[in-house]
């Protein structure tokens, strides 16, 4: 029978609830236990699919298609389970199937309200990613909610966890809070008030933590601990300190060394051999002693904000601890770029260029692979990165001088990437490999396979076959590759049913190391193996770095 652990968090947002779960996950699963863990977001949006970056951060996609929230990355990251779509769930989606039973008579003319059916549909939910009485069911599933306690658009989700906690029986369920014990500088101490006052909130709800996780700058004292449990009703050793660390993949050990994972199994009855924390002490070791350092610009549009690229950012830091190297990696707006000046590219190993939606900032991502091409600075363009790198390369290569995606100008002469819809022959008419194909008006998402062209360099990355994750509308047009082929670019991989084009690159012949691809590789990156894809592009930089200095030395 699975049993729950409930994740909550007070005072302000962003305090980490999510590296804290999937931490806490990472400690159950080295004791042999079988995890999951669930995102329960309180916005009425049925997805962040159409939420802003710079709001919301990165939107992160499964293999089985979902577009979810960005925590569900740090949990592939942390422990072995992958998420689907039933591991997150938001507000929005509640209610609309809510409304359509209603609709359908469901509740058989019942006046529908939040309490119990709501409520009741959220505990379906739930069970429903643990797989609850399934064969597919886990050990044990971590649910975080978000927002903050008190919130009154979190309060359905914390009144069902409430429920299902009774529903469940004793030892089925357990609550961990995560809380914020700020330092004030004038007075020279660490105040708890905060606590105290947010876990009062969360008992006047009817639930009483047997955790509580407070988020400090540093380490909190064993007498500030003390007044915490006094206040709050939770046993001494259920009051853990989680001070900042040097990297995140510090936490499991921190949280271990006081004892949470313990504190947990007790509170379910769960006998379990004790955790071996050693690859994590190992990786810590490897991050925090890196042989050499390569520096990476990341030309993007939503720079302001970093979580933006969260699983970017980490993909890229997987592969420089399999390089033994720290990855310094600095953003460019790409925004900036197109009125600045593109020399400011040179002081970088290798250019990155990531996805994004829209016209803004796009000409200069195109700059910035043009000056990747002709400098022979390693480039990775990912989704909209790769179709930047065709449409500069058709334009100033191939010589379709007016090339463009249909997305940025609509009407243009020369459309290399459009709708699947939209392409055309010369003579106007449709051309598409599949007449049938559904995708011209919608996003392409989650897991797809491709077959990789031997003798490329995406061959000798992937192999015969490539399986990544989409998230894109536009594609590269079928009726200008062959003219993008006879000027050099190589095709490298194309998908299995539709044969849409999936990876471009120069032959190295040509460039040392030059590729976009159209999937987002970064969604299935892990700190023990890095990704392929971003390993070899790291090791690019580094080889870059190597040649420029030696270079400089002969001069």
């Amino acid at each position: 029978m699975t049993k729950f652990v409930f994740v909550t968090g007070g005072v302000v947002s962003s305090l980490g609830k999510g590296i804290a779960s999937a931490s806490l996950g990472a400690l159950l699963e080295s004791r042999g236990l079988k995890v999951t863990l669930i995102k329960l977001d309180p916005y009425l949006n049925v997805d962040p699919g159409t939420m802003s970056p710079f709001q919301h951060g990165e939107v992160f996609v499964t293999d089985d298609g979902a577009e979810t929230d960005l925590d569900l990355g740090h949990y592939e990251r942390f422990i072995e389970t992958r998420m689907k779509k039933a591991n997150n769930f938001t507000t929005g989606q509640i209610y609309k199937s809510v409304l359509e039973k209603e609709r359908r008579g469901d509740y058989l003319g019942k006046t529908v309200q939040v309490i119990p059916h709501v409520t009741n549909e959220i505990q379906d939910f739930i069970k429903r990613g643990a797989g609850y009485g399934t064969e597919d069911a886990v050990d044990v599933a971590i649910v975080e909610i978000g927002g903050t306690i008190g919130d009154i658009e979190s309060l359905p989700f914390v009144e069902a966890v409430r429920q299902l906690s009774l529903r469940l029986g004793p030892n089925q369920a357990a609550f961990v809070h995560l809380t914020y014990v700020p330092w004030i500088a004038a007075a020279g101490e660490l105040k708890t008030k905060p606590t105290q006052h947010t876990v009062q909130k969360l008992r006047e709800i009817g639930i009483q933590p047997d955790a509580l996780l407070c988020r400090a700058d540093r380490a909190i004292p064993d007498d500030e601990r003390e007044k915490i449990s006094l206040f709050t009703n939770v046993a001494l050793w259920g009051v853990i300190s989680m001070p900042d660390v040097d990297t995140i993949y510090r936490v499991p050990r921190v949280l271990h060394e006081q004892g949470l994972d313990g504190l947990i199994c007790d509170k379910l009855r769960l006998n379990t051999p004790p955790a071996n924390l050693k690859r994590w002490d190992n990786l810590v070791h490897e991050v925090l002693n890196p042989q050499r350092e390569v520096s990476i610009a990341m030309v993007g549009k939503y720079v302001d904000l970093s979580d933006s690229y969260k699983s970017l950012n980490e993909a890229l830091r997987h592969a420089g601890m399999k390089n033994h190297a720290k990855v310094s990696i600095t953003y460019i707006d790409s925004e900036n770029l197109e009125s600045e000046t593109v020399e400011q590219l040179e002081r970088f190993d290798a250019i990155l260029v990531p996805g994004g939606f829209g016209k803004r900032g796009v000409e200069g991502k195109i700059k910035a692979a043009r000056f990747a091409r002709e400098t022979k600075v390693p480039y990775l363009g990912i989704c909209l990165g790769m179709q930047v790198a065709t449409i500069e390369f058709a334009r100033h290569v191939a010589g379709l001088t007016q090339a463009n995606s249909t997305e940025f100008e609509p009407e243009g002469a020369q459309p290399v990437i459009a709708l699947i819809t939209e392409w055309k022959d010369e003579d106007g008419t449709i051309k598409t490999r599949d007449e049938n194909s559904d995708l011209g008006g919608t996003m392409r998402l989650g897991a797809q396979s491709s077959d990789v062209a031997p003798g490329t360099l995406a061959h000798s990355i992937y192999g015969p076959v490539v399986t990544e994750r989409h998230r894109h509308r536009y594609e590269a047009n079928v009726a200008y590759l062959d003219q993008l082929r006879k000027a050099g670019l190589v095709i490298s991989a194309l998908t299995q049913r539709e044969h849409l084009t999936e990876i471009v690159e120069l032959p190295q012949a040509v460039h040392p190391w030059f590729m976009g691809v159209q999937f987002h590789p970064e969604f299935k990156s892990t700190p023990w193996d890095g990704h392929p894809l971003f390993n070899a592009f790291v090791k690019a930089a580094l080889d870059h770095q190597t040649a420029q200095s030696t270079q400089k030395a002969v001069t």
